[in-house]
């Protein structure tokens, strides 16, 4: 994957700061949701330390190619405009049903009030979203990569 300059920049600085780590964990750029200000806000929850979590349908990273993230895997979260924030570490990853997610991942995933009905209706809307473009119907059935991590780099 071909990283914008300033993205490269700020993982060139990322490990200079820690050099016992090892490149290859690098896994994505991203940002969060599918929209500037959905990634906006969600960033803000994990440079606030309040999102742990995240859940992205495994249809979605077969269709682009990729794979799910993994234990260890480094990734740079990025604003809504793609302006790097900071790097988090994929601590576990349980792959799910959508309704078989929990209250307890949903508070760590922090978004809203922290509620499971909350986290619900927010991913439910979002599935549905996405499922437009990937061409696969939502259901309670759909697959997802239940993913912890922890914040372990910002700048000041």
């Amino acid at each position: 994957m071909a990283l914008s300059i300033p993205v490269a920049e700020f993982w060139q600085r990322f490990l200079a700061q820690n050099p016992e780590l090892d490149a290859a964990r690098f896994y994505e750029a991203f940002s969060f949701g599918d929209s500037e200000d959905l990634a906006d806000s969600l960033a803000d929850l994990v440079l606030r330390g309040v999102k742990r979590a995240t859940a992205g349908s495994i249809a979605s990273y077969e269709i682009d190619g990729g794979r799910a993230p993994r234990p260890g895997d480094l990734s740079i979260v990025t604003d809504g405009r793609g302006k790097p924030l900071c790097v988090i570490e994929t601590l576990q990853v349980d792959v799910r049903r959508f309704g078989d997610v929990d209250a307890e991942f949903a508070a760590v995933e922090g978004e809203g009030d922290g509620s499971l009905a909350y986290w619900r209706e927010a991913h439910a809307a979002y599935f549905e979203r996405e499922a437009a473009w990937t061409g696969q119907a939502f259901s309670e059935d759909l697959l997802l990569a239940c993913e912890r991590f922890r914040l372990v780099y910002q700048e000041a």
